[in-house]
C-alpha cells in the first residue's frame, strides 16, 4: 500500500526543473563554459576532486550529478548530516569493486563540512588512489571548514548566486512546468526575486505556492509579502558571511561610503547579529582609522554602545547608526595605528634598555647617588614649557613613530609636533 502511495505522490516541481543537461544549468557560465575550470574538463572527458563552494539553490547538487552523467561515472550521493564512518567504508569498498570492473565513481557529499576532520582524513587514500573522484559540496567557507590535506587535493570552485536574469529563466520554466502564467506583473515578479534572495530551488517553491492562489489579476507586490514567505537570509553568525559583513561594513566606513556602511550595518541586524558586536567593532574603527584626525569620534562610538546598553532593541539600533554616519563622516587617519605598530617592533628590537638615568625617580638615598634623576630638568620651569630633553635610552636612536596627516584635527596636531620639533633641535645647538 505505501509503494501505491509513493506511486502516487506527485513529483516535487523543484525535482521536475531539475537541469537535464550541463547546458540547461543556469547562473555559473564562469565555470562550466568552454573557457571554464569544468568546461575544460568535460571537453577532455577527465574529472579532478572538486569542492563546489556556493549558496543554497544555485546548483551544487545538479552539477554534480551531470558531471558524473558527462563523465561515465557512478553516481554516489552521500549526505554528511545523515552519514558516518559505517556508510563510508560500504561506499569505499563498491566503488573499489566496481573500479576492478573498469567502471569509475563520482562521491558526491553534501554538506561536507559537517563531517569532523577525522572523517575527513579518512576520504584521502580513496581520492589519492583514484577509488573514488570526490565531489564535496559546501555552503561554508572551505578555508574554514575543511582541513588542509583534503583541500590539497581538491580544487574549490566557487559557484554564484542566481542573479535577476538567471531567476527569471527559473521563474519562466516553473510558468511552463505549471502550465499557467503566474498572477504577477514586471514589479512582482521583481519581488518574488528579491524573495528569492538568489535561490532557484526557493524560487521554484515561491511558483508553486503562488500558482495554487486564487487571484485574477495580478498580485500587488505589497501583498506577495503577505501571501508568502521571504527567503531568510544567508548569515551565520559563526560563519563567513559574519565576516564578509562586517569586513564589508569596516571597508565601507575607511572609504567614508555612509550609505554603504548604513546597509551592511541593517544587512547584519537582519540577520541576527548581536549589535553590541557591532559596536564593539566601531570602537575599534574609531581609534583604528580615525583616531586623532577626530578625537571625537571614539566618544561618539563609546556613547552609541552605552545608549544601546541602556535601550536594547529596536531603539538602542539607532544609536550604532547615528554611530556609523558619524563614522563615515569623520576625518580619516589610521597614523596613530601605525605609530603604535611601529613602537611595538621597537621594543622587541631594543629590547630591555634602561630609560635615560635623568628621567628615572629616585626614592631612595642610594638611588640619588648612583644618578637617578641626576640632570632632570621639569619642564614646567623651562622656558616655552619644553625642555627639549632626551627620553629615549641610551644606546637607541630618536624616533618618530607618529606620523599625523593633513586632515582633521590632526592638522593642529602636525604644527605642535613642529613646533617642538624646531624647539628641541634649537636647544641642541
Amino acid at each position: 500500500m505505501a509503494e501505491l502511495f509513493a506511486a502516487l505522490a506527485p513529483t516535487p516541481l523543484a525535482e521536475r526543473l531539475r537541469p537535464r543537461t550541463i547546458k540547461d544549468v543556469l547562473g555559473q557560465d564562469h565555470l562550466l563554459g568552454p573557457d571554464g575550470p569544468l568546461g575544460r574538463m568535460l571537453a577532455v572527458r577527465k574529472l579532478s576532486s572538486l569542492i563546489l563552494w556556493g549558496p543554497p539553490g544555485c546548483g551544487k547538487t545538479t552539477i554534480a550529478r551531470l558531471l558524473a552523467e558527462a563523465v561515465d561515472l557512478h553516481f554516489e550521493p552521500l549526505s554528511a548530516v545523515f552519514s558516518g564512518v559505517a556508510d563510508l567504508r560500504r561506499i569505499f569498498e563498491a566503488a573499489r569493486k566496481r573500479r576492478n570492473d573498469g567502471k569509475g565513481t563520482l562521491l558526491f557529499v553534501d554538506e561536507i563540512h559537517r563531517f569532523n576532520r577525522a572523517q575527513q582524513d579518512g576520504f584521502l587514500p580513496y581520492v589519492e588512489d583514484g577509488t573514488v573522484t570526490l565531489v564535496g559540496a559546501t555552503t561554508e567557507n572551505p578555508s574554514f571548514e575543511l582541513n588542509a590535506a583534503l583541500l590539497s587535493r581538491c580544487q574549490v570552485l566557487v559557484l554564484r548566486r542566481l542573479d535577476d536574469a538567471a531567476l527569471g529563466t527559473v521563474l519562466e520554466r516553473a510558468e511552463a512546468a505549471l502550465g499557467k502564467t503566474l498572477p504577477v506583473d514586471e514589479q512582482g515578479r521583481q519581488a518574488l526575486f528579491a524573495m528569492a534572495d538568489g535561490d532557484g530551488r526557493y524560487l521554484i517553491m515561491l511558483a508553486e505556492q503562488l500558482a495554487q492562489l486564487k487571484e485574477k489579476g495580478p498580485v500587488p507586490p505589497e501583498r506577495l509579502a503577505t501571501l508568502l514567505q521571504k527567503r531568510a537570509p544567508l548569515y551565520d553568525k559563526a560563519q563567513e558571511a559574519h565576516y564578509n559583513l562586517i569586513s564589508a561594513l569596516h571597508k565601507s566606513l575607511r572609504g567614508s561610503d555612509v550609505d554603504a556602511a548604513l546597509y551592511y550595518f541593517a544587512r547584519m541586524l537582519d540577520g541576527g547579529e548581536d549589535p553590541k558586536y557591532i559596536a564593539r567593532r566601531l570602537v575599534r574603527f574609531a581609534v583604528e582609522d580615525i583616531g586623532m584626525a577626530d578625537p571625537n569620534a571614539l566618544t561618539q562610538t563609546l556613547a552609541a554602545w552605552d545608549t544601546y546598553d541602556r535601550l536594547g532593541s529596536p531603539e538602542g539600533e539607532l544609536a550604532i547608526a547615528q554611530a556609523v554616519i558619524y563614522l563615515g563622516t569623520a576625518p580619516k587617519s589610521n597614523a596613530g595605528y601605525v605609530a603604535f605598530g611601529a613602537a611595538k617592533r621597537s621594543a622587541k628590537q631594543y629590547g630591555s634598555l634602561t630609560p635615560p638615568m635623568h628621567i628615572l625617580n629616585a626614592p631612595t638615598k642610594l638611588m640619588k647617588t648612583i644618578g637617578y634623576g641626576s640632570g632632570y630638568q621639569y619642564d614646567h620651569n623651562a622656558e616655552d614649557g619644553f625642555s627639549g630633553q632626551n627620553y629615549f635610552p641610551d644606546g637607541m636612536a630618536r624616533e618618530e613613530y607618529y606620523q599625523p596627516v593633513e586632515r582633521g584635527f590632526e592638522r593642529e596636531i602636525v604644527k605642535r609636533l613642529d613646533y617642538w620639533k624646531k624647539l628641541r633641535e634649537k636647544k641642541a645647538r
